[in-house]
């Protein structure tokens, strides 16, 4: 989830958002929606075998998730970054190098989605690690670019003799070639604000009930949505990726209802607007005291950045 050039833009727009949302309240986010990633299809990896019924082993990801992703008290799965083993640490480089030489052209879609899926969230743990303690993924100026934040736009890994991005896997694989919304709720920024990182590896027999449960568990946490007194605010996800859940307020709040609980859904029913939205990128850390302090929470003025 990036965007460039971040830096400019989170010195720039916040002025300007400012002046923009008190004169147009009922337009709050929307500037910032024009900047934030577009799908854009990569058409290279369209390319499947609706025949093959080979499989691909996620073993090695499934260990590191369950032992290092930690429930919070707060309901927001964190990253014992802090912990990590060397050992571990190595079977996490081997299972990303297995997958980078994985011919993953010659599989069946839903085997594709899952690699993608695990690809993107082991990456970004990986980078996270290799720059750790850090306080805020932005904090991760690799990406290039003179106004470049964070490492969404470095290429990472070479898949079948292309240099990929986690940028290219969001917006240029995921995204364009599915058209799921819920494909928001799996990918992992390492950010507090982000859909949790989910403590079981995707596979092609477990994707779609995986990509429900974590709709669900984003949207049934106030990261997902809540009140402030009449005023519906919601994750600037909804704002950043608004097409992606429909053309307006009323599509994101039909969505939004779909996946919230009743009780949550009827507080839903006599809105008819989204009023703000909010994100935090402080690190999704199990010890936030090892990567120091990050005052991550962004407003409805901030500016896009994954």
């Amino acid at each position: 989830m990036s965007m460039a050039p971040a830096k400019f833009l989170a010195t720039v727009i916040p002025a300007i958002m400012a002046l923009l949302v008190v004169a147009t309240p009922v337009k709050a986010g929307w500037l910032e929606a024009m900047f934030a990633p577009k799908a854009k299809l990569w058409e290279r990896w369209t390319a499947n075998d609706p025949a093959s019924t080979a499989t691909i082993d996620h073993a090695a990801w499934d260990r590191f998730l369950k032992v290092y992703v930690v429930a919070n008290a707060d309901g927001v799965n964190r990253v014992a970054y802090g912990r990590v083993a060397a050992a571990d640490r190595a079977a996490l480089d081997g299972y990303i190098r297995r997958l980078a030489a994985v011919p993953i052209s010659r599989f069946r879609r839903d085997a594709q989605r899952a690699y993608w899926i695990n690809l993107y969230n082991a990456l970004t743990v990986q980078v996270v690690l290799d720059h750790y303690p850090v306080a805020s993924i932005h904090d991760i100026d690799i990406s290039p670019g003179a106004f470049a934040s964070g490492p969404w736009d470095r290429n990472l890994v070479e898949i079948e003799g292309k240099d990929v991005s986690l940028n290219d896997i969001e917006h240029r694989i995921l995204r364009p070639i599915w058209r799921d919304a819920r494909v928001h709720y799996v990918l992992n920024c390492a950010s507090i604000g982000c859909p949790e990182l989910m403590p079981e590896a995707f596979t092609a027999a477990n994707t779609e009930a995986q990509l429900d449960a974590a709709a669900r568990a984003y949207i049934n946490h106030p990261r997902g949505w809540r009140f402030d007194g009449e005023r519906l605010i919601v994750s600037s996800i909804y704002v950043w990726y608004r097409a992606d859940f429909g053309r307006g307020d009323g599509d994101v709040i039909a969505h939004l209802k779909r996946y919230s609980t009743p009780e949550r859904a009827a507080r839903l029913d006599s809105v008819g607007r989204i009023s703000g939205d909010v994100y935090d990128w402080a690190l999704n850390d199990a010890d936030p005291k090892a990567g120091g302090s990050a005052s991550g929470t962004s407003t409805e003025a901030d500016a896009p950045a994954r």
